[in-house]
């Protein structure tokens, strides 16, 4: 197996990981000390501490990037391009990806953190609009 389809593997790993240890346990400790209901957490209003709110976003921008990198590492497969450089943009990615999920829960919106994140995220746009153009080129 290549290495972009190993982050492939690390990045869909990841998402369930940040659902679980973030949203998935705040959830279900309120829940399981009778300090919420089931029926209090409803998908359109994000309630609870501001971490917790945080952590549903970070969820969702894992979602939201995990098909288009997944793509990509498929096209990669597909078309036999398997380089040193892939690689090392795949494992620059989900390093970027790790990174912004850790400031977007752990840290208060304030404009460094946003912008440490907002790096963190363009991070990963450039290797895989990098990594789509060394796949367009060897096709």
């Amino acid at each position: 197996m290549t290495i972009p389809l190993w982050v492939l593997l690390a990045f869909a790993v990841w998402t369930l990981l940040v659902l679980l240890g973030t949203v998935g346990v705040y959830r279900w400790s309120r829940i399981l000390t009778r300090r919420a209901q089931i029926t209090d957490f409803p998908p359109t209003d994000a309630q609870g501490a501001g971490w917790y709110q945080r952590a549903m976003r970070a969820h969702a921008n894992c979602l939201e990037n995990l098909p288009v990198y997944g793509a990509i590492a498929i096209v990669a497969w597909i078309a036999k391009v398997d380089t040193p450089t892939m690689d090392m943009l795949a494992i620059v990615l989900i390093a970027a990806r790790v990174i912004q999920t850790i400031i977007h829960v752990s840290l208060s919106p304030t404009n460094t953190v946003t912008a440490m994140r907002f790096a963190a995220f363009i991070t990963q746009i450039i290797c895989m609009l990098w990594m789509a153009t060394l796949i367009i080129l060897r096709a």
